[in-house]
């Protein structure tokens, strides 16, 4: 996806991460400047990691596990992370086939209680 750069200090919501929106299947050719768009987007807004809403990929296959393996690349090469918007409940499973792990927006991460839930402390002891 290509965009144009505004002119000026760019607007930074840290709470609010970038949005690259990956429209029907990808073809080939086009993965070398998405991973780009990656890049630019984490420096251009100095977010911890780029959001990928992958609802328009269609069904998963090897190419889009690819596509993403390159995408995560290119943002911890900028110094962040992918994070998946709304993704597939195959493409999910293709994706822990292969070894590949992601955050999905609106999820917990790992050994992180939910949100306004309070672990139990026993009497004695101390609470953190």
């Amino acid at each position: 996806m290509s965009y144009e750069p505004t002119p000026g200090l760019p607007h930074v919501d840290a709470t609010t991460p970038p949005v690259l929106t990956l429209p029907g299947p990808i073809p080939r050719a086009r993965v070398p400047e998405l991973c780009d768009d990656v890049g630019r987007l984490l420096e251009r807004t100095g977010a911890r990691a780029v959001v990928c809403d992958v609802t328009r990929l269609g069904p998963p296959g090897l190419q889009t596990v690819d596509l993403l393996a390159r995408l995560q690349l290119a943002a911890r090469r900028a110094g962040g992370g992918v994070r998946l918007r709304d993704p597939d409940p195959s493409l999910r499973a293709l994706l822990d086939l292969v070894g590949l792990r992601f955050e999905v927006e609106g999820e917990t991460e790992e050994g992180e209680p939910a949100l306004g839930v309070e672990e139990e402390v026993e009497p004695g002891e101390a609470a953190f």
